[in-house]
């Protein structure tokens, strides 16, 4: 319980410097640059480039930032997909700590970015409902007098969500402690048509533990390239759970996580039977 106990902290100070980020940006935009806000909400043109871009970074960071911009309306729907799609979790350092091909590490990003920005503008294209109806303060949501002190109600804000994720995330890694990543592990063990549709399954978990499994099972030769990458394209990290967290709008939340499911599996299928390994 010590190792749970500890990586569950470490998780969580992860992320809390871009949850703060996170807050800070919502705060100042829905008490100075109201006027602009629309204008950022609107702008469609960039965001999933953005989001792809800064989506590989290590660790799950920025999707986690991106689910709280998203839940007051400050990025689109689309930007969230694409850095949910491109968010490469542990999968980079596991990598680079098993000095994996230059070839294999570019190959893999390339595919998360290019998916992230295709599939960020088309969920952009056709979802168009959700724009001022849904947009809400979060200062109304956590009824807080964030106009004395934006910094001072950053600060709390960012404590109550860290709070959840600490508590959600100790749950999880205790459940994935005691069923043990064997059981993941043999259940990705099955080289056939359905492999995407079970690794981007497991990528679904807001768990470290999802990336870096999949990434292991691939390095070892366990499981194939269509299997990988349907895995870390649905791997948003801690990201997803945040999402049901912040995001008051149930509909918009299962659509980001069907859009997300859906195209890990398709691009997975693609490759798997175009035969390519990487």
């Amino acid at each position: 319980m010590k190792e749970v106990i500890l990586d569950t902290l470490i998780d969580l100070l992860k992320i809390i410097p871009f949850l703060f980020i996170a807050f800070l940006i919502m705060e100042y935009l829905e008490h100075h640059v109201n006027k602009k806000r629309d204008k950022l909400i609107n702008n469609k043109k960039i965001g999933p480039i953005l989001g792809s871009l800064l989506g590989i970074v290590p660790q799950c960071g920025f999707s986690v930032m991106a689910t709280n911009l998203y839940g007051a309306r400050v990025i689109t729907i689309g930007t969230l997909l694409s850095v949910y799609l491109s968010t490469s979790d542990e999968m980079l350092p596991l990598l680079i700590s098993n000095n994996a091909s230059l070839k294999l590490i570019l190959t893999v990003l390339l595919i998360k970015v290019i998916v992230g920005m295709i599939f960020g503008y088309l969920l952009d294209l056709f979802y168009r409902k959700g724009k001022e109806k849904n947009k809400y303060s979060i200062c109304e949501e956590e009824h807080c007098h964030c106009d004395e002190n934006i910094f001072k109600s950053t600060l709390i804000h960012t404590l109550k969500i860290s709070l959840y994720i600490l508590i959600t995330t100790f749950l999880l890694n205790t459940l994935i402690y005691y069923l043990g990543e064997e059981v993941i592990s043999n259940i990705l063990l099955k080289n056939n048509f359905f492999g995407p549709f079970l690794s981007s399954l497991v990528g679904l978990i807001p768990n470290c533990s999802a990336s870096v499994i999949i990434t292991e099972l691939y390095l070892k030769g366990l499981i194939t390239t269509g299997m990988l990458i349907g895995g870390l394209l649905t791997g948003a990290g801690i990201g997803l759970l945040v999402l049901f967290k912040v995001n008051k709008n149930k509909k918009d939340n299962i659509i980001v996580l069907t859009s997300l499911y859906l195209i890990g599996v398709l691009i997975g299928i693609i490759i798997d039977l175009l035969k390519i390994i990487i």
